[in-house]
């Protein structure tokens, strides 16, 4: 049978959207459409449950078909020799390339490479540079860190055009994530032409201006202010190479973006197809037939953990497979325990052989652009492109990225969407598996790298903008889970609450669970008894548990007959009454009983269990 006979699900007829939206309603049995089963992004983009196949949909020109992205590994051990080791070891098994992240450099995270020609020289010591694909993540330090990358290759005698050299320059990305910058663009400008041109006339391949989209996600920002950014600033860059004197269509090939990759699968997808459109847009505007540029990922830093670390990895994953078939040109996974300190060579193998699984042997990247077609992540990509360019439109009204930086307008934007996440984050209705959701109090932290935090050199500059800041979402639990570890090492128990419950095992269970796990995401123990049906018993249990903290658990049946005189006999006992379940039209009477707070799905989590930290730690 030919491929043109086979028709799946011949024989069952066509279904339209209307029949599929009638038995939808039915199975709702009221509820609404628009609330159960779409969702907005932070971009205010409308994703449906449900898309037809994109008709004419041609695939994004990017990564070369069927080609395998480059394997990056972070090198940013402070130990010059050590570093060196590593990148030996990444290089040896599976790596193709190395990021050399420097002290001070945009997502350094506390580590990096000393900001010297030494360090340079020692780190790449042995390493075939012609072989490997080298970003380079400059610090202000090290600014010259293409200079000293080419004086390095010319001293080994290697030609230029041989080196795979993305040179990470990006003034416009340090003003952003510092605050401070050493001249005014007009002046860096220039600089960054010159030193541009330079590189280019010996025969480097390129790219070397890059346009970093991660201080936009490490700050909180949204997918199409990450794009808009990004977009801005490459444009900043194309301007003051044709300033130099440089040809649009050479300039253009001097330039690179690099964005952050995260566990929204379908939005990180989008954004990358995205980015592609919308450069080949500003291509298109400057009189040039658009070319594929080279863009890169990076495993997105504020969806790491310090707790249950191992969910990393499962994060680490969807974003890696997301940007390959986004169609990045070369993606740098952060190892699992990188909030944690300095990974060790445990955690650096996982995140090769991460996108080395999903190369090798799921072959990911055998089809170009596999998202071409899908109804859904093309519209997604499309509304994406639309939002992005407003925003770009907005800042280069304003005169530029830069411009729009020491106007406020990126960091006015940014911190909005930043407000509204760490809003939803306090809520549990964004969830952090193993941090806000599902914790394990018992959990024992892998081991890391024995090496110190490159202290932070004070912010200098001409020219002074409020930085962005860089987060990672799960903090605010983190700080009360440290909380409760600190005051178990000092006298052996954590923070306590007791769980009162009411009635049978059925009518409790559901909302002690909900409870033991609301509480615990803030180091916070449960003490959990059987139900009880005597409010005496339940208030001498209350009084041997040690606890100053009691949550009712029970069903809103019970609830109805015993809530109140349950919260009165507690408060008499000296509790802090907490009730699990929405109050509904007996919050008043609750309240007068003695009931403090209400728990359940979307109330202020992190506010109550911060109370709660004040409570038992007096």
């Amino acid at each position: 049978m030919t491929d043109a006979a086979l028709s799946l699900a011949a024989e069952f007829p066509p279904t339209s959207y209307a029949e599929w939206r009638r038995l939808v309603e039915a199975a709702l049995k009221g509820a609404a459409f628009d609330k159960r089963l779409v969702s907005t992004t932070y971009d205010g983009l409308r994703i449906e449950p449900l898309y037809p196949r994109a008709a004419g949909a041609r695939p994004i020109a990017g990564r070369a078909p069927g080609a395998a992205w480059t394997v990056m590994q972070r090198i940013d051990h402070p130990d010059p020799k050590a570093a060196n080791r590593q990148a030996r070891e990444d290089l040896e098994n599976g790596a193709t390339g190395l990021t050399l992240v420097f002290a001070d450099s945009l997502n350094a995270n506390g580590y990096g490479l000393p900001a010297t020609p030494q360090a340079l020289a020692q780190v790449l010591d042995g390493i075939a540079l012609e072989a490997v694909t080298v970003d380079l993540n400059p610090s202000p330090a090290m600014a010259d860190a293409a200079d000293l990358l080419a004086e390095l290759a010319k001293r080994r005698g290697l030609a230029p055009a041989t080196i795979g050299m993305r040179a990470g320059i990006d003034p416009i990305g340090g003003l952003a994530a510092s605050g401070v910058a050493p001249a005014p663009w007009r002046e860096l400008s220039a600089r960054v032409a010159a030193a541009i041109r330079a590189r280019a006339a010996e025969g480097y391949r390129g790219p070397f201006a890059v346009a970093d989209g991660r201080l936009i996600h490490n700050a909180g920002g949204s997918e199409a202010q990450e794009l808009a950014f990004v977009l801005a600033a490459a444009v900043d860059y194309l301007r003051a190479l044709e300033s130099a004197g440089i040809p649009l269509e050479a300039a253009r090939a001097m330039i690179y973006f690099r964005l952050a990759a995260d566990a929204d699968q379908f939005l990180t997808i989008a954004k990358f197809r995205a980015v592609r459109k919308l450069w080949a847009r500003v291509q298109a505007a400057c009189g040039l037939a658009p070319q594929p540029t080279i863009v890169s990922a990076e495993t997105a830093w504020r969806m790491m953990t310090k707790r249950d670390v191992h969910v990393n990895m499962l994060r680490a994953t969807i974003a890696v497979a997301a940007a390959g078939l986004g169609g990045a040109d070369d993606i740098a996974a952060l190892p699992y325990t990188a909030a944690l300190g300095l990974p060790d060579a445990f955690a650096r193998r996982l995140a090769r052989n991460t996108q080395l699984v999903l190369l090798e042997e799921s072959s990911l990247a055998k089809v170009a652009d596999p998202a071409a077609g899908s109804g859904a992540i093309e519209d997604l990509t499309d509304r994406l492109c639309g939002a992005a360019w407003g925003l770009f439109q907005a800042y280069d009204k304003a005169g530029g990225a830069w411009a729009a930086l020491e106007q406020g307008l990126v960091q006015r934007d940014v911190a909005a969407v930043r407000a509204r996440r760490e809003a939803a984050v306090a809520h549990r209705t964004d969830a952090i598996t193993g941090t806000s959701d599902y914790p394990n109090l018992q959990e024992e932290a892998p081991r890391v790298l024995e090496a110190p935090r490159v202290p932070p050199r004070p912010a200098l500059g001409k020219v002074a903008v409020e930085p962005l800041p860089s987060i990672r979402l799960a903090a605010p639990y983190e700080a009360l889970r440290e909380a409760s570890d600190a005051l178990f090492e000092k006298t052996g128990r954590r923070p306590r609450v007791f769980l009162a419950t009411l009635g049978s095992p059925s009518d409790f269970t559901a909302r002690a669970t909900f409870a033991k796990n609301f509480y615990e995401a803030g180091g916070i123990e449960s003490v959990i008894k059987d139900g009880f049906g005597d409010h005496a018993a339940m208030a001498a249990a209350f009084g041997a548990s040690g606890a100053k903290l009691a949550c009712l658990c029970s069903s809103d049946r019970v609830y109805a007959t015993q809530a109140a005189d349950a919260a009165r006999a507690l408060a008499a006992a000296g509790a802090v009454v907490h009730l699990a379940g929405r109050p509904g039209e007996n919050e008043a009477i609750w309240r007068a009983a003695g009931v403090r707070h209400f728990i359940y799905t979307g109330c202020d989590a992190l506010s109550t269990l911060r109370e709660a930290h004040d409570i038992l730690r007096r």
